[in-house]
């Protein structure tokens, strides 16, 4: 598979501009083109709010980010391209046009995917002069943060360029569905248009209303179907004796007339007034921003709760983390303490005074402690050994206040060390202003895991604590180096 150094978005709306913000968040520069006037302004605010819900979901910033411009026209888009992303609007006229353009600039290797959420493929690519190399990839909106792509071939695609496009969508972190069959709408749309059209009946009907349809959803099976489908549930509702036994019961009722699918309310003036007037008070005020920002939020505790047991969308999130180098290169003779750590303070670690939580201080701590002893060689074969260094001792300083959001990094300075100790000292700081927002003094112990008792540790480790506590000889020591907690003298009875 080509490697994919750049990367070009043709059409730049709400889906254009969430497949650039996955793009450069994987390191991968973007050209984006669209002729329309506000298409910058409007494109970086979506890479701005885009940034900063994909450094809350995966707790840091991204090692590298890739660069974007904006093209003056399509050619200089797609020019030196490895992948192009078409997001024209969903008509075919246009999109056969635009595909067809294209494909005439494109260099020739880089697979052409359409954002369509459901013209036919083989009709899209009539008009190329390469329609092997196009195919469907469907994404979801928020293109940066659900990572289901639908991949659909036409009659006259490659069946190389779907395993190329496969390949890089894993790449980038998402879950890509190859569609079997070419079919009208693919997969995931036709099931949601069922629930669509039975929800418009719903209000039609005055049965419910738009929030109650909505209700129905979010606290009823949206719930599991963030972590199973309809398939998987089902099965499970049938007992020790699975899919058979629902179908035999519930089956039937597939026959009863309740559905409308076949069937859709006349979309009158009266009737979108009703839909409009009740999706304006369940919206109470908050205009689109303030929608998908809580949209956002709530779909990053969903997959950060999902992912430490590698279920359905957290599944995916863990295994595209888990390809990135977990820490930076450390040099172990530079004489400056060690840049071991870059987060962000997430969600879940803002505690009632909108503050960074005191837990989370101590886990930012720990993950550098993590990284240090990555430094100095004390990897999974070391672990498997029976090698380990155990925190016998901490002292953590609270010198700033941190909050939602705040990129910090953190250096680690050795104070101290022997064959089976080593004394370390921490910092915290913001990432904007340096400025310094914690310190944690530490003491680590090295402890064969097969006896749980102190003992010197390997050769090659004490080696590289070796140069490292050399290294840092010559650093001046920090000022509350070695200082407890002052006693406070009790107050009169």
């Amino acid at each position: 598979m080509t490697e994919v150094r750049k990367a070009a978005v043709v059409g730049a709306g709400v889906i254009g501009a969430g497949w650039a913000a996955r793009y450069l968040w994987n390191g991968i520069d973007v050209a984006i083109y669209d002729p329309g006037p506000e298409t910058e302004r409007r494109c970086r605010e979506v890479l701005e709010a885009a940034d900063r819900s994909l450094q809350y979901l995966y707790g840091r910033p991204p090692h590298q980010r890739g660069n974007v411009s904006f093209a003056p026209d399509l050619a200089s888009a797609v020019s030196g391209a490895d992948i192009v992303q078409e997001s024209a609007p969903e008509r075919e006229d246009t999109k056969r046009a635009v595909l067809a353009e294209i494909d005439a600039s494109a260099p020739a290797h880089a697979p052409i995917g359409s954002s369509t959420s459901g013209l036919l493929p083989s009709r899209l690519q009539a008009d190329m002069r390469h329609p092997e190399r196009f195919l469907v990839s469907h994404p979801f909106n928020p293109v940066y943060l659900l990572p289901l792509v639908e991949l659909c071939a036409g009659e006259q695609t490659d069946p190389a360029t779907v395993q190329a496009a496969d390949a890089i969508y894993r790449d980038l972190g998402m879950r890509p569905l190859t569609v079997r069959k070419e079919i009208d709408g693919f997969v995931a749309d036709r099931l949601l248009e069922a629930l669509w059209r039975e929800a418009l009946w719903l209000v039609h009907d005055d049965v419910a209303t738009v929030a109650e349809v909505d209700d129905a959803v979010r606290f009823g099976a949206g719930l599991r179907w963030a972590l199973m489908g309809s398939f998987q549930t089902y099965r499970i509702a049938g007992g020790e004796d699975g899919m058979r036994h629902f179908m035999a019961q519930f089956g039937p009722a597939l026959k009863w007339p309740w559905t409308k699918l076949m069937d859709v309310p006349d979309l009158t003036d009266a009737f979108l007034d009703k839909i409009g007037a009740q999706s304006d008070a369940q919206a109470m005020g908050r205009d689109t921003a303030e929608l998908e920002r809580e949209r956002d939020m709530g779909l990053i505790a969903m997959l950060r709760a999902l992912k430490p047991e590698g279920l359905a969308a957290g599944g995916t999130l863990a295994e595209h983390q888990s390809r990135w180098a977990p820490h930076p290169p450390v040099d172990l003779d530079a004489q400056l303490p060690l840049h071991l750590l870059d987060a962000v303070v997430p969600p879940e670690a803002v505690d009632y005074n909108r503050h960074m939580t005191e837990s989370h201080y101590l886990a930012l701590f720990g993950q550098t402690a993590d990284a240090l002893l990555a430094a100095i060689g004390l990897d999974a074969d070391a672990l498997a050994a029976g090698h380990s260094y155990f925190t016998a001792e901490s002292h953590l300083r609270h010198l700033g206040q941190l909050r939602l959001g705040d990129q910090v990094y953190l250096t680690t300075q050795i104070l101290g060390a022997d064959e089976k100790r080593i004394h370390a000292f921490h910092r915290l700081r913001r990432a904007d202003d340096h400025t310094l927002a914690a310190t944690a003094e530490q003491m680590y112990l090295h402890v064969d895991t097969t006896t749980d008792r102190v003992c010197p540790a390997s050769a090659a480790i004490q080696a590289n604590v070796r140069r490292l506590a050399a290294a840092h000889a010559t650093l001046p020591q920090p000022e509350s180096a070695g200082r407890a907690i002052t006693p406070v003298r009790r107050l009169a009875a």
